[in-house]
């Protein structure tokens, strides 16, 4: 019998990591097996993997060495790393060139790489319509990912180079939830105007990995985009207030107001909504559903998450 093959999951105890983790620990049939990397091993999160059957490794993607060891002997690894823990693109840049080095010393087979558009690409520095922030980027959680993209095609890596959506969970984590106006109707605020937003489960990240390692050679070098639906923010609202018995309405707020409510990364992501408003189509087109549903067949639309989540979103 063919020797189970290791995946190496970076932030396997994190929304995207996890989803990969537990779509192989599901699969009675898998080919593969999971090395879970976290950095405390004895977390809850890192436990039920363990007790699913992943070997649970600990490791700081801030730390060459332990990424090193961490791929050791593996046939492939999913990489992703967590801008909102620092803000800093300069940190994921380095830790993607530390992902690529271990990739190539470690021969992994396939590297899955969870990255974003470089905005600079369509908004130059120079180009005042949204702001330049910390000096060298347009939407810095982009940016540095996109940028990054090219250390692990230049190193020859056998990598597939894995676009995400907006995360619905950020309804439920990040804040962006329906929040009670004056008048006892619920807000969602976007500067989106009348475009759609694609969006997913962040769960079905995982389990489309899941899809494109078993695909194999079909899948490597590709850039592959994935969405679990494209809604505008008058269609969120819509299903929002049906899933939560509530009236959601959508607030279409300018980007510089948007880039002003003054939480952490609030001009990041006001400049985020601005590029995926202003590129809409270029965005939107880089995402399928078809193919999404291809790699994950259990892919959720909106509805279906919010009947499954819709409990968990924080109302006032």
């Amino acid at each position: 019998m063919e020797k189970s093959k290791i995946i190496t999951v970076f932030g396997a105890t994190g929304a995207q990591g996890g989803g990969l983790a537990r779509a192989i620990l599901s699969d009675p049939n898998s080919e593969f097996k999971v090395r879970a990397v976290t950095r405390n091993a004895d977390s809850d999160k890192a436990k039920a993997l363990a007790k699913l059957g992943a070997e649970v490794v600990e490791a700081d993607i801030d730390d060459a060495a332990s990424i090193k060891k961490a791929v050791e002997g593996a046939y492939g690894a999913f990489f992703v790393t967590f801008f909102w823990e620092h803000f800093s693109a300069e940190k994921e840049y380095q830790e993607v060139a530390d992902f690529a080095k271990a990739a190539k010393e470690a021969n992994l087979k396939h590297v899955i790489w969870s990255t974003l558009e470089d905005t600079r690409n369509w908004v130059p520095l120079d180009d005042d319509r949204m702001p330049t922030l910390q000096g060298k980027y347009k939407v810095p959680h982009f940016d540095g990912k996109g940028a990054a993209d090219k250390l692990l095609v230049d190193a020859g890596l056998p990598v597939t180079l894995l676009r995400t959506s907006f995360f619905w969970d950020n309804f439920i984590h990040f804040g962006m939830g329906p929040q009670k106006g004056e008048d006892g109707n619920y807000y969602i605020a976007f500067p989106l105007d009348d475009k759609k937003l694609c969006g997913m489960g962040a769960e079905d990240i995982g389990k489309c990995a899941y899809g494109i390692f078993k695909n194999g050679n079909g899948s490597v070098g590709e850039m592959i985009g994935i969405v679990g639906e494209k809604l505008s923010g008058g269609e969120m609202a819509a299903k929002l207030s049906k899933a939560l018995n509530i009236n959601v309405i959508y607030n279409n707020v300018s980007p510089d107001t948007y880039r002003s409510f003054g939480f952490p990364g609030a001009d990041d992501l006001g400049n985020m909504f601005q590029f995926k408003r202003d590129f809409n189509e270029d965005f939107n087109a880089a995402r399928s559903e078809k193919v999404s549903k291809e790699l994950n067949p259990d892919l959720q639309n909106f509805d279906e998450w919010l009947a499954v989540n819709g409990s968990k979103i924080p109302i006032d």
